[in-house]
């Protein structure tokens, strides 16, 4: 549920002047390749590498970036709400124990409870690292569900990571390299679906020439040999020879290392007496082989690891954790840990203690930070499912019913490509038989025999897969054959299978599933297995898909439908129900002959001076451990009146436990690179002083000591290292004019799944279009019934035909493109209003909407600060212009804003508004000699009256005028 409380920051970011990614993010909407899901997804990984600057969860959320909540609009008491004021950690977790899940029922009432009444005992910073598992570095999960494309969106990811890291070479929140891990338990059917990583193509996501230049700097390497060739001498390990073949790794840049984390990394890692193993000074040859491939592995700088199918790895998990711990306290090259995973829940609940009294629980994995239900992939990237549940206990009838209906509904099915549609039967232990037993010698003769029946020759139309035994062997022409199953030669229809393709099998024409038993696949995946025909074949196209399942297996799959996606079996099959729509866009910016917009702005300009060299050369304890350092806790002591009759000084205490490499790499990831830890270890001996003194030791273990601000300790040292610096700033006021639509960004059509977000509606948008072009007039049929309408004082029917060949009453003060993409339905209502106001209309006033980044030129550059300390703080977008022109120019105008409640109180946009009401304002009038621009605030709070009141008598004031 923590995932709620980002997208909520992260969609207040890209509606932001903040946001420095917009145009990046239209660039892959309109290209179109990418699935709504994907653009999603992609949306919160660079939200999480950009704003929040890659940070660890605990960090982020212990620090508010994702505090939504007003304290100020809490029913709490005063008290309370100062300490939630004040404490960001205490006032996330609180947001989030008043969360709503899909049943609209809250996270946690015990929790919200716990804060209230012991909000001075909670801990809420080691709360929020017990709940992202202790993890120090960052490990983000995203949720989506199969078909949604998990493997190109790696590949995206990938290639995102590295256009900013080679555009910002020193930005460390950006990965350089990249190793892939599939789960153990799926090294046949993932390894080689993220292969496919291959053949994505970057222009997708990026413009030329950069995906280019990308492409060619990344180096694919599939790490899955087992064995050295024979009569080598160069290593016996051939997948480090793969990868010592990049040294030195200095200034490595894109590499994709692909493998199994069993086979490679986590080989020879065991627990022993509770206690990890790495093997590291046995003499065993494959002890030796293994440590020699993890080890130089992890010296791999800014590398990303990614992990496919996450919550396959939780028997590994803990060896996993232990390999990358040890790769950053030795290397510190780990730059994130991402995972991907259709079904992020944990097999049994983790609790985390919250007060001596209060435990909470959660089967969630805490650290998925972007979550996409599976409901609504149905009918968008997911074929839609028709269930039949059969109350038939003979698992042969069930199949021979379950056959019949795929052939009588898809035997004549064919998908683009010439690929027909697929029929899979799992199956379990028949009576006295094993698996491939019963699928040899009952289930196969039962199909032939259907099959036979529909003119169909049953050797070229079933496959048999399984893994064999000694009376039913498998040819190798099988394995052949499953995997090109989704191939347009292929003359399959119908697969038989035994503990095989439950999960990561990738064939997009599988269109029916059967599970007639208990037993044809693990109790647990039920689910996983009815959705392997769910793929979705030809993008855009509404599919169906037959699941038949016996009562048992309907029982599990509508249990793991309730627990992981909290819908049932028949939610499951009506899906989400949002199909897409496609809206056409025009531009008018011809028809209105919409000049530009002139304007001036503020431009600073900064320059560093240089006042003093580094502290370093000469340094001081006194430097570091400066009074504002020290935090000693002073205890008052008061009598029963509360009159202070002492006070005490608490003992140093220790506090969290830490070891000198892992605060020397605290030091150098906190100045965002500027710092290494190479630097740090020149000056070992100054450094191990202060660590040392800031530091306790108990029972062979160093913990920090509670007398010192450890966050103040780090900055010192960092200071010590830069050059005393001064910045001096030139402000310049420079002219400029802007285009109130891109023209070129305009793209048509476009798709969507909310099309009331579009106004006017597609129909009004058609008929302003004929309109301008004079298209939109009555025949001589249409104009004479009109006229007997009138003779015979029909006005209904009058009205009616008068409707046909109207458009919009007021088009030509308005929708300079068609149709706007408006955020909320307050944006509408003030838009409608304004047309229709008639102080606008007396006065010829014209209202454009220009809240979209992508498509407008008019932004206003932002700072904040007195002259001379001036601090740039992003651009601003107004949301509509009402301008009045006067010899072919934009005369004036108002900045109108609309801001829903939820934002009004964000710092940076007050901070923005601030400076357009004053600053820009001001500047602008001085310029043009006359008042050019007035700012006008509207919340989404306001009721339809004030609305008007507020806008009418804004237009009254500033166009007076004009009259």
């Amino acid at each position: 549920m923590f995932y709620k409380m980002i997208q909520r920051k992260r969609d207040m970011w890209y509606s932001s002047s903040e946001c420095t990614i917009d145009e990046l993010i239209s660039y892959i909407v309109n290209k179109g390749e990418m699935r709504d899901v994907q653009i999603d997804a992609i949306k919160t990984y660079l939200y999480l590498k950009i704003a929040c600057e890659n940070k660890p969860l605990w960090e982020l959320f212990s620090r508010g970036y994702f505090n939504n909540l007003n304290v100020d609009d809490l029913e709490v008491k005063a008290s309370l709400r100062e300490k939630l004021q004040n404490n960001p950690a205490a006032l996330a977790l609180y947001e989030y124990s008043t969360l709503k899940n899909e049943k609209d029922e809250q996270v946690s009432e015990k929790l919200e409870k716990a804060i209230i009444n012991e909000i001075d005992n909670i801990d809420f910073v080691d709360i929020f690292k017990k709940i992202f598992y202790n993890v120090s570095y960052t490990d983000y999960l995203f949720s989506l569900p199969m078909g949604a494309g998990k493997t190109y969106l790696m590949a995206a990811f990938i290639y995102l990571d590295l256009y900013f890291a080679v555009n910002e070479p020193d930005n460390n929140a950006f990965a350089h390299n990249f190793i892939i891990f599939a789960p153990s338990g799926l090294k046949s059917s993932v390894v080689p679906s993220l292969k496919t990583i291959k053949k994505f193509d970057p222009l997708w996501i990026l413009p030329d020439p950069a995906a280019s230049d990308i492409k060619r700097i990344i180096k694919f390497e599939i790490l899955d040999q087992n064995k050295a060739e024979k009569r080598s001498n160069k290593t016996r390990n051939p997948n480090v020879q793969k990868i010592a073949a990049y040294q030195p790794f200095d200034q490595l840049i894109g590499l994709v290392a692909i493998t199994n984390a069993e086979k490679v990394i986590l080989d020879r890692v065991e627990v022993r007496d509770g206690q990890l193993s790495l093997f590291e000074d046995s003499e065993d040859e494959k002890d030796r082989q293994a440590n020699e491939l993890r080890n130089l592995i992890g010296k791999i700088p800014n590398m990303a690891i990614f992990i496919d199918e996450v919550h396959h790895a939780s028997t590994d998990e803990i060896k996993l954790r232990a390999v990358v711990n040890d790769w950053m306290e030795k290397n510190n090259t780990i730059n994130s840990v991402i995972g991907f995973s259709g079904t992020p829940y944990l097999d049994k609940a983790y609790p985390v203690e919250i007060t001596k009294t209060l435990n909470i629980k959660s089967i969630e994995i805490a650290n998925t930070v972007y979550y996409y239900p599976l409901i609504q992939g149905i009918d968008n990237f997911l074929k839609r499912p028709v269930v039949k549940i059969s109350n038939q206990e003979d698992s042969l009838q069930i199949i021979e019913d379950g056959v019949r209906d795929f052939l009588n509904t898809y035997k004549d099915k064919t998908y683009a490509g010439d690929l027909t549609s697929k029929l899979a039967i799992y199956c379990g232990k028949g009576k006295h038989k094993s698996a491939i037993d019963y699928l040899e010698e009952e289930v196969y003769p039962c199909v032939a025999k259907i099959v036979e029946e529909y003119g169909m020759d049953p050797k070229e139309t079933i496959l048999k897969y399984h893994k064999g035994n000694k009376k039913h062997p498998i040819s190798a022409e099988s394995k052949l054959e499953f995997e090109a199953l989704d191939m347009p030669f292929s003359k399959i229809r119908i697969i038989l299978l035994v503990h095989i393709g439950k999960e990561g099998w990738d064939c997009r024409s599988l269109t029916g599933v059967i599970l007639s038993q208990k037993g044809d696949c693990p109790i647990n995946m039920v689910l996983q297995t009815s959705c392997r025909c769910l793929r979705q074949v030809e993008k855009g196209k509404h599919e169906s898909a037959l699941i038949w399942l016996n009562q048992y297996n309907a029982e599990k799959l509508n249990m793991q439908l309730e627990k992981k996606h909290n819908i049932s079996i028949k939610e499951f099959e009506k899906g989400a129900n949002k199909a897409d729509k496609e809206i056409k866009r025009y531009s008018r910016m011809d028809y209105l002959k919409l000049p530009k917009i002139d304007y001036y702005q503020l431009r600073v300009h900064y320059d560093c001076i240089i006042k003093g060299k580094p502290q370093i050369l000469n340094p001081k304890l006194s430097d570091v451990i400066t009074p504002e350092s020290k935090q000693a806790s002073i205890v008052k002591i008061q009598d029963f009146e509360q009159r202070l009759l002492g006070m005490d000084v608490k003992k140093a205490m220790e506090t969290e436990p830490v070891n000198y490499n892992r605060w020397l790499y605290d030091i150098s990831k906190e100045s965002f690179g500027m710092l290494p830890v190479s630097i740090l270890r020149q000056h070992d001996e100054f450094l191990r002083q202060i660590f040392n003194e800031i530091t306790l030791l108990k029972n062979g273990v160093r913990y920090f000591s509670s007398v010192f601000n450890i966050k103040i300790i780090n900055q010192n040292i960092r200071k010590l290292f830069y050059e005393k610096r001064d910045l001096r700033t030139t402000e310049e006021v420079i002219p400029q004019d802007a285009r109130l639509l891109k023209i070129e960004s305009l793209t048509s059509p476009v798709n969507t799944s909310e099309p009331e977000s579009y106004y006017p509606p597609q129909d009004i948008t058609e008929k302003i279009i004929l309109e301008d072009k004079g298209q939109l007039k009555p025949d001589k049929k249409a104009m004479e019934m009109m006229k007997l309408a009138e003779e015979t004082e029909n006005w209904d029917i009058l009205k009616q035909l008068k409707s046909k060949y109207m458009s919009h009453p007021e088009k030509d003060r308005s929708f300079h493109y068609l149709p706007y993409r408006l955020d909320s339905n307050f944006e509408r209502l003030l838009l409608e209003q304004v047309l229709a106001l008639a102080a606008a209309k007396k006065r010829n006033l014209e209202i454009y909407y220009n809240g979209d980044n992508s498509l407008t030129e008019f932004k206003i550059r932002c700072y904040k600060g007195s002259s001379g300390r001036k601090r740039y703080i992003g651009t601003y977008t107004p949301d509509f212009l009402i301008i009045k022109r006067k010899n072919g120019k934009i005369y004036k105008a108002i900045i109108v804003e609309t801001k829903g409640s939820l934002y009004a109180k964000d710092e940076i946009f007050q901070l923005k508004r601030t400076f357009v009401e004053k600053e820009f304002i001001e500047i602008n009038q001085n310029k043009a000699g006359y008042p050019k621009f007035k700012y006008l605030y509207l919340e989404d709070s306001l009721t339809e009256s004030e609305l008007i009141i507020k806008t009418v008598s804004a237009i009254e004031d500033f166009f007076e005028e004009e009259m």
